[in-house]
């Protein structure tokens, strides 16, 4: 492991905080990076935070304002997280400094845990959100002189993220029908701001193979809150029929799980990862539809538990949506790992979404829909992960 030692900035009001960076650039086979106890334990909360957030779908038909409030507040969960992710995959102190700032970051966190339960009629989400966004601002203050590169792409995730925040300041005056709004272009102002100034963020590209590990860790604690809906929706007492319910819906997330799993091992995005945008914003609409997966096979596994014999269309419809979009996100990993997708590919997501769609429409009753889905989320699994190790196996094998 290579390490520098840049010497004690002066300008700034600094000067008091000595840097050890850990070198980001190093080629893969020189240097691969792991998740850190620091990371995983920032994790937990925003386990915390992603189960609060899906609590908000606390029936089994939402309204469409539900929906869009419940996504809007698990943009902003993601990009709390994503933000430290991307700063730690460039910058890794390890040192004392470093770790009191997430540390305080944390309970920012928690307040955003906290707080989106009755978010925008509490200003604690706000605050925990500008907590998180400060500490990261001022991680980036500490680094912005290491390096002319680092310069450069601290100005622009500066400049924008610090706009971002000024947004969520002011909704704390706000009224309080004002604060969504509020928040909305904030977010939009950061979100934009890595892609607006991607001529010098991807000047320090991301390590490629801490970030995809942290991405598929976050990714994994998605497919954990499937768990827990899942036992929720089981009575204390349950009948034989609740139990195979559960069972049978259990499959769903482990094909899930099943395929992203070989994505990620086979390492097909690594070579084109570069700065990482495109490859976590995929992510980021991929969680989303993880969320509510999880939401609406915990509703069916409790509709079920009620011996409830025909289920809402717009719980269905939900479930279809949500594998839907995760299928549709497999598409785009694809294309930014290889630059195409293949025809294979688009056959198969066509053969697993028909399917999935037909049944949600058509089929009512709760262990028949999950029976059928499960069906087609097993072919689903299988076609795809051989497809994707084929590509890998290709991928690695030099060309004549």
């Amino acid at each position: 492991m290579t390490w520098w030692h840049p010497e004690n900035v002066r300008r700034g009001g600094i000067g008091w905080l000595r840097l050890r960076l850990r070198e980001s650039e190093l080629p893969l086979d020189q240097s691969e990076r792991h998740a850190t106890w620091l990371e995983l334990f920032f994790d937990l909360v925003f386990v915390l935070a992603l189960a609060t957030v899906q609590n908000r779908l606390d029936v089994p038909t939402p309204h469409l304002g539900d929906l869009v409030a419940t996504f809007g507040l698990y943009l902003v969960v993601w990009l709390a997280w994503a933000g430290q992710a991307f700063y730690d995959t460039r910058f890794d102190p390890d040192d004392v400094p470093h770790r009191l700032a997430v540390l305080v970051g944390m309970l920012g966190a928690g307040a955003m845990a906290v707080g989106v339960s009755s978010a925008p009629h509490t200003l604690i989400l706000p605050v925990g959100y500008i907590v998180v966004r400060a500490m990261l601002i001022m991680l980036y203050l500490r680094v912005r002189h290491s390096s002319p590169a680092t310069h450069r792409l601290t100005t622009v995730y500066l400049i924008g993220f610090g706009l971002g925040v000024l947004f969520w300041v002011g909704s704390l005056a706000a009224p309080v029908h004002l604060r969504p709004m509020l928040w909305t272009i904030g977010l939009a102002i950061e979100f934009l701001t890595p892609w607006l100034g991607r001529p010098w963020v991807s000047r320090i590209p991301v390590d490629t193979s801490h970030l995809p590990e942290r991405i598929g860790q976050f990714t994994i604690i998605l497919l954990g809150t499937t768990l827990t809906d899942l036992r929720d929706a089981i009575s204390p007492r349950p009948d034989a029929e609740v139990v195979v319910a559960a069972a049978i819906a259990l499959v769903v997330p482990v094909a899930v799980w099943w395929v992203y799993t070989t994505f990620v091992t086979t390492g097909l995005a690594l070579p084109r990862l570069s700065a990482g945008l495109a490859y976590s914003y995929v992510h980021a609409i991929l969680g989303a539809a993880l969320l509510l997966l999880g939401w609406a096979l915990g509703e069916i596994v409790g509709q079920a538990s009620h011996h409830v014999t025909e289920l809402p269309h717009r719980l269905r419809v939900l479930l279809a949506v949500a594998i839907g979009t995760w299928m549709l996100c497999g598409l785009g990993l694809q294309w930014i790992s290889l630059g195409y997708v293949s025809r294979y590919r688009l056959v198969v997501a066509a053969c697993g979404i028909g399917p999935v769609v037909l049944v949600a429409l058509l089929v009512a009753e709760p262990l028949t829909l999950l029976s059928l889905v499960a069906a087609v989320l097993i072919g689903y699994a299988i076609a795809i992960s051989r497809h994707i190790v084929q590509l890998g196996n290709a991928a690695r094998t030099p060309g004549p």
